[in-house]
């Protein structure tokens, strides 16, 4: 008798969905002395909660439900059991509590496993992407994201007589599961969700959470997967939830039975839940490596290849306040070199390069920069090509360049842009016994294109001959000739603070001031 190997799995947070109802009979017929006292405690517990005073790490959210089945969800992800166990007991402490009844709940774990890495779970094995290292973290450690509607249900792969998915080799598994995940992508910056295992911890053996800031997105990617056979022949669904987030303080004007959020604020309260940039749904096992359009770069939700803003990873501030970045975004000061600021008009870059054909990236590239559109935190997203101007030689490649006005949309993008064709690497996360440059937001004036491209074959030439010097490209975007960046590569920090010190340098930027239509930027990459 043949026996199926399972995947390894890992997992994470524990997750628990905590769905309550009101006795609203209760609440209208009480004194207003014990509602002022249910509604300043509940505050107090919700706040509490999503500040998450009671754990080291975690994350916790409230929504108001929709419909019959319950009022109100409290959401919380923790490292532990005993953690999740304090904050339920904790509830039942409050006044709000007195007017509550569990109306349902799930109790489940985040969990990755060998569908997404073989390598991450090979003693023998060494990672050697980053970013997908990256990316398996936020799957076992993910944010709640500010998106405002929410559709939580459970899920088992059906064990019928004639539809299997356990009788399934893995193969077959990785098979439906990557053609699944493939319709997902279309919804990328739409859709987020959170995935986590619950077999042993409740009815199913999944639990899905979709996020969205239009519920119709959400609606639409889950009737285009059920036309999948991961859905039609191997899924069984159990009851859906759907509710809308928001911030603690809005509790008042919930149970007075006021629109919440409250317009004319922040709809989610300002509170610390990431972006809601990242997109997807992972309708079915959480071993899968496919995305449902999620931002997991190769596999899923925020994570994949993050281009953090922390100066390691190719920020336009230079580095955290603080930081070694910050030190030498100080010094370039000294000798009037502009380096971005750490608050205000930075914006935050991911740079990946591709070895891939520079038409076909840019097809691939385009189609994400229309998702990306829907959000205000994007900036742009384009396709650098090298210069002949530059060190083109069998190492050249084309960039990927996205700002955004946030680390954590940054991050979020960085996830998809891991996903594009022949990616070789991000700046920041290679060549870690160097150090990097990149000079970005060189705007030409278009009458001054051809002196500037002039202009940096001199200096290529100098650096060619400096001390430490690796290489260095001019990359030229695609549809915008006179929009450039340049990327330098040197043995150490000292080599690269010679350069930017040297009277070669110092008259480029004065030559820079007449031919830019804007003030560059330095980034940092050490």
């Amino acid at each position: 008798m043949e026996r199926r190997q399972p995947p390894q799995t890992e997992e994470g947070w524990y997750v628990l969905h905590d769905f309550r109802s009101i006795d609203w009979d209760a609440w209208r017929d009480a004194p207003e002395r014990r509602r002022s006292r249910a509604i300043d405690e509940g505050i107090d517990y919700l706040t509490a909660a999503e500040n998450v005073a009671d754990a080291d790490e975690g994350d916790s959210a409230t929504f108001a439900v929709l419909g019959h089945k319950a009022d109100l969800l409290v959401l919380h992800l923790r490292p532990t059991l005993g953690d999740i166990d304090a904050l339920e007991r904790r509830f039942e402490h409050t006044a709000l509590a007195e007017f509550t009844e569990r109306a349902d709940s799930y109790l489940s774990v985040t969990e990755v496993s060998g569908y997404m890495s073989q390598d991450y779970f090979d003693d023998d094995a060494e990672m050697d992407d980053t970013g997908m290292e990256r990316y398996i973290e936020s799957r076992l450690k993910p944010e709640i994201p500010d998106a405002e509607f929410c559709s939580f249900y459970p899920m088992d792969k059906r064990r019928g007589p004639e539809d299997n998915w356990y009788d399934l080799s893995f193969e077959e598994r990785a098979d439906h599961l990557s053609s699944h995940g493939e319709i997902g992508k279309g919804y990328a910056g739409r859709v987020t969700q959170i995935i986590s295992g619950s077999i042993g911890l409740d009815d199913f053996e999944w639990g899905i959470t979709l996020f969205g800031d239009d519920p119709t997105d959400v609606k639409e990617l889950l009737y285009e997967m059920r036309f999948d056979p991961s859905s039609s022949r191997f899924a069984e669904f159990g009851r859906f939830l759907s509710a809308r987030q928001f911030p603690p303080e809005n509790l008042g004007a919930y149970l007075a039975g006021d629109r919440v959020p409250q317009e004319g604020g922040d709809a989610h309260g300002g509170h610390h839940h990431g972006e809601s940039d990242s997109s997807g749904h992972h309708d079915g096992e959480s071993e899968s490596g496919g995305h449902h359009g999620d931002a997991g770069g190769h596999h899923g939700d925020s994570g994949g290849h993050h281009g953090d803003s922390s100066g390691s990873h190719g920020d336009s501030s230079g580095g955290r306040p603080g930081s070694d970045g910050e030190d030498v975004r100080s010094e370039l000061e000294e000798i009037g070199v502009y380096a971005g600021q750490p608050h205000g008009e930075d914006v935050h870059a991911v740079v990946l390069y591709s070895e891939a054909d520079a038409d076909e990236l840019f097809d691939e590239v385009d189609g994400l920069r229309t998702n990306f559109d829907h959000y205000d935190t994007h900036v742009k997203t384009a396709v650098y090509e090298p210069s002949d101007a530059g060190s083109r030689g069998d190492d050249a490649e084309n960039a990927i360049v996205s700002l955004w006005d946030t680390e954590r949309a940054a991050n979020t993008a960085a996830g998809f842009l891991a996903d594009l064709p022949d990616i070789v690497r991000q700046a920041g996360d290679d060549d870690s016994d160097s150090w990097g440059t990149m000079g970005m937001f060189y705007t030409v004036k278009p009458d001054h294109r051809e002196d500037f491209v002039g202009t940096f074959g001199d200096v290529a030439g100098l650096l060619a001959e400096m001390d430490g010097h690796r290489k260095t490209d001019l990359l030229v975007n695609r549809e915008d000739e006179n929009d450039m960046f340049i990327a330098s590569r040197w043995d150490s920090r000292e080599d690269a603070m010679a350069f930017f010190r040297s009277d070669a340098f110092g008259e480029t930027v004065e030559f820079g001031r007449d031919i830019l239509a804007d003030r560059p930027r330095h980034v940092f990459l050490a």
